[in-house]
This record gives structure tokens, sequence and C-alpha cells, in this order.
């Protein structure tokens, strides 16, 4: 059964005693380090690796910002492990990226203590700046997104935050628990025996269980549902031709930011940066030749096509992709509508479970009899 710890609380002082509690795990030995956001000198809040107890002061886990997928962070300190016990602080989706590269032998969490945070929603990064020059807090942002109010004047949480199903993370040790703690509170959840014995190390009392928890999450859950269901069916009404799909990706250049921005982009090597599109000048002039003229630069939907294909049984719904857009193309949308059907074929579930194989991983002799034509 989880246990629950309630930190210490008074108003303005989240973060003091989630420091606290992040101080206490790295002084008792839980832990080597801790990977969570902070805030940063100059503004703005990003992952730190922290390694000393003395510098967790600024912490700050439920900043609603993730200027990067914590996943791809989580790669560059494991896939070449340092040895050390690291907590890792990330969000749902974030946490369902690591899982899909531990299949992937990109992520090793042999030695990472996974702590979840209850995720109300993000703001895009220059959103976040104008929240904090409005006086905008994490503690101002879960207050009021805990009663459904998410927007500022001029801006909201990112578009994958308003339909992702996801708000608490599984597959983890440990859970920062905001979402029906009730009265502002945080619990820190111990999940599997890993998070019990760091929590036992951190010095908090063990305690009270937040009696209303599990339909807070549930009332959440059903929201974000519905919201994406119906942007699911806008989309596919809106993309029902590689001709309006071409529309909504007509301002791409293909610079390639959304690739390097998913987290579950995952090969070392991506085909678009090999010689396989390097054409030469006469190819250009052959396709020009063939309509009179060739928009440039050529493949972008087929870009885009590709990524599909090859990341969509993947794909979290992080939302990445649309911030990393210099353009603002909505490309969220767009591969979480593929991946619900690709992942649906297949009854697979993005994140869900460590030891789930990745479909297409293996072979299956009855797999797609139907397209196969095999006899069962």
């Amino acid at each position: 059964m989880p246990k629950f710890a309630k930190l210490p609380f008074k108003k303005d002082e989240l973060n003091k005693n989630l420091s606290g509690f992040f101080k206490g795990m790295l002084e008792n030995g839980a832990v080597n380090a801790v990977l969570v956001p902070m805030a940063q000198a100059k503004k703005g809040v990003r992952l730190t690796l922290v390694t000393s107890a003395a510098n967790t002061a600024q912490v700050d886990p439920f900043a609603p910002i993730a200027a990067v997928s914590g996943a791809k962070i989580a790669s560059s300190l494991t896939s070449r492990p340092s040895r050390r016990k690291v907590a890792m602080v990330l969000r749902s989706c974030e946490i369902r990226a690591v899982i899909e590269l531990v299949k992937l032998k990109q992520v090793n969490l042999d030695n990472v203590l996974l702590i979840g945070m209850d995720c109300l929603g993000r703001y895009e990064n220059t959103d976040f700046a104008k929240f904090q020059e409005q006086g905008g807090t994490s503690e101002s942002f879960l207050e009021n997104a805990l009663a459904g109010k998410t927007s500022m004047p001029d801006f909201d949480i990112a578009g994958a935050c308003k339909i992702c199903e996801f708000p608490m993370a599984d597959n983890v040790d440990m859970r920062l628990c905001a979402i029906g703690a009730g009265n502002g509170s945080v619990f820190i959840e111990a999940v599997s025996a890993k998070g019990e014995e760091a929590l036992e190390k951190s010095g908090l009392k063990i305690g009270e269980t937040p009696a209303g928890r599990g339909e807070a999450v549930k009332k959440l859950v059903a929201v974000r549902t519905e919201a994406r269901d119906r942007k699911f069916a806008e989309y596919r009404a809106e993309t029902n031709s590689f001709e309006a799909l071409g529309d909504k990706l007509a301002a791409c250049v293909n610079c390639y930011n959304c690739r390097v921005a998913c987290p579950v982009c995952y090969c070392n090597e991506c085909v678009f940066l090999t010689d396989t599109f390097r054409h030469t000048g006469e190819q250009f002039m052959m396709w020009a030749d063939q309509g009179g003229l060739l928009k440039m630069p050529n493949d972008t939907l087929f870009y885009h096509l590709t990524r599909m294909t090859h990341m969509s049984l993947f794909c979290v719904g992080c939302g990445q992709c649309t911030s990393a857009c210099p353009n603002d193309i909505d490309l969220m949308p767009l591969f979480r509508t593929c991946a619900d059907k690709t992942q649906a074929r297949f009854n697979y579930q993005a994140g869900r479970a460590v030891d789930e194989e990745q479909p297409m991983a293996g072979f299956k002799s009855d797999e797609l009899v139907e397209v196969t034509g095999q006899v069962k």
C-alpha cells in the first residue's frame, strides 16, 4: 500500500519545504544527486542537476514550464551512467517517454529514483516569462489550476496539456501530490519499495492519506479526455486529405526543431541528415521540370509523414514539437491523432509499462493477418 508524508506547509513556503525534502534526501544518503526544476539567477526555471544539499534552496518543481523534455536529460545522464544514485523529478509525459527510451536502451534506470509530479499543465517558454513578469508563482498557479483556472489575460497552458489524460505519473518510485491534497497542501507518496526507503531517509513523518485525491484525479482525467476526443475529431476533419494536411504544414522550413525536441524521436542517425536527402542540383531541376516549379525547401510533407511512421507508436503527447517550431505550426494534434490510431491498432500505450514490448520490435506469426493474408 502506498505511503504518504505531508509536507509542512505555510502559504508562500511551498518551495522552501520542497527544498527541505530534497535536502534531507541528499544529506541522509537516499540519493547522491537530484535532477529537479530550479529557478535560475536570471529568471526562468530549468531542470538542474544538484549534488550538494546546500544548493537546493531554489528548487521549483511545480513551476508551469518544461523548456525541454526531461526524458532527453535522463538519457544524457544514464545512457552512459555515472553509477551514482540520482532522483529525477519529472512530469507524466516525461516519465512515459523515459519508459519508452528504456526499451530502446537509451535510458538506464538502475540507479535512478523516479519522482513524478502532479501536472496541471505548462506554459510555453515565452508565456512563462510573461507569467513571471505578472507576478505569477508556482503556488498561485497550483491554486488557480486546481480550481480549473489556467488562463492568463493573453495566454493559456499549452494545447498538449489541455488534452493530456495523464495528470498523475505512473511507473514511478515516488510522487509529489497536489491534486486532491486539499488546502494548498502537497503530499509525498512512496509508490515502490525504493521510494519507501527514500521517503524514510528524507526525514519526513509518514502519515495520513489525502482522502479526496482519487476522486479529484478521476475528475480531471474525465475533463481532459473529453477535450482530447473533441480535439481529435476536429483535427481529423481539418486534415482529411493530403492537400489539407499540406496546408497545415505549409509554413514548415525543414529546420528539424521538432525532431530535436521530441523525446521519443529515437534514431541515433536521422535519415534526413544523411546523403539520402542531400540531392544534387540536377535532381532539383528535374523535379521542378515535372510541374514547371518546385517549392523549396522540398520534402517538408514527406519529412512529417516519415516522422509519423517512425515514432507515432511511441508518442507521449508532450507537445514539445509544437513548442519548438519557429513558425508556430501546431504539430502536437497531428502526431497525437496519428498516435491514437497506431497505438490502438497494436493495443499499445506509450509509457504504460516498462516490460510491455514495443510493437514491431519482435516477430509475431499471427499479427496483422488481415493485412498479410495469412491463415490463422
